[in-house]
């Protein structure tokens, strides 16, 4: 069988939906997997290489170039994970090609698909109802929630806070399109006995910015493009997050976490951790996040 995954990364749009894709692709390894984009800027597409897929360069997003990408080979199913393709969208490549179509979601968009996953921890089938066709299949919830390989390959452990010591893990998504990192770790600076270690990726454009703030803060580590997470994030004490799919490597571990809201789709995660009472900001606020810092190394 031959999969094409259909999505973008870049500085802009950051790099979730590029990652969340390279761990479904997995459930396809006895298949011809290929993933289409752009070479948009800050794009992170070498990393479908590194991971061992082809990889096709796409001039735009538009209907036509796809369906000619589509038509140049024999395609048995086509995986959408993009919120510039919409229902009309899918429609058109639909009727024009014939090909079994599976769409990623975690907005409660309508789409024009054969499959519809919700791989969310929030997600209800129910709530898709009037948004997709009568002969879609529903996959939301829980039991499709897609987590990498190397956090499945840790055993969660009971923790105890170093409170002499404590490290803290700081992801604020790999390109970082708020900028949010350094003031979250102006605030971490302030509590003397903390150690941060922060990941990002170099789409990342405020690369520099975070290198010299570590420069002028010891106990400030920058780690780019690192190749293990999940072992940096299980050897924390607790950490600091949006509310993305990290939030459910973060609780696979069982660490402790402050979830900040950085982008609206992120809005759903956020909402499903307010209303059962995890830390969370749906704005970055210095007192109130250093009042939940202060709550965790208690």
């Amino acid at each position: 069988m031959k999969v094409i995954f259909r999505l973008d990364s870049s500085s802009e749009i950051g790099l979730g939906h590029l990652m969340r894709c390279l761990v479904l692709a997995e459930q396809y390894e006895q298949d011809n997997v290929v993933f289409a984009m752009q070479g948009l800027p800050g794009n992170a597409n070498h990393k479908v290489k590194e991971h061992g897929y082809q990889f096709i360069i796409l001039g735009d997003n538009t209907t036509q170039t796809l369906i000619n990408t589509i038509n140049d080979s024999i395609i048995d199913l086509l995986i959408f994970d993009h919120y510039d393709i919409d229902e009309q969208f899918e429609k058109t490549v639909k009727d024009k090609t014939g090909v079994k179509i599976l769409s990623l979601d975690d907005t409660y968009q309508p789409h024009h698909c054969d499959i519809l996953l919700n791989h969310n921890i929030y997600a209800k089938d129910e709530q898709y109802k009037d948004l997709v066709p009568s002969f879609c299949e529903l996959r939301c919830g829980e039991k499709y929630t897609l987590i990498r390989d190397e956090f499945k390959k840790i055993k969660p452990k009971s923790r105890q806070i170093n409170k002499d010591n404590p490290t803290a893990f700081v992801s604020m998504g790999g390109a970082d399109t708020t900028n949010i990192s350094v003031e979250v770790l102006s605030v971490l600076i302030g509590f003397n006995h903390i150690t941060v270690n922060l990941t990002t990726t170099s789409s990342n454009s405020n690369i520099n910015a975070l290198l010299e703030f570590s420069q002028r803060y010891s106990q400030v580590h920058i780690h780019i493009d690192h190749q293990n997470i999940a072992k940096l994030m299980d050897d924390s004490d607790f950490a600091v997050i949006t509310p993305s799919v990290t939030v459910y490597e973060v609780m696979s571990l069982k660490l402790p976490f402050i979830a900040i809201q950085t982008a609206e789709n992120q809005k759903y995660i956020y909402h499903y951790l307010e209303r059962r009472r995890w830390l969370t900001l749906q704005l970055f606020n210095v007192k109130k996040f250093t009042q939940y810092v202060k709550e965790i190394l208690k």
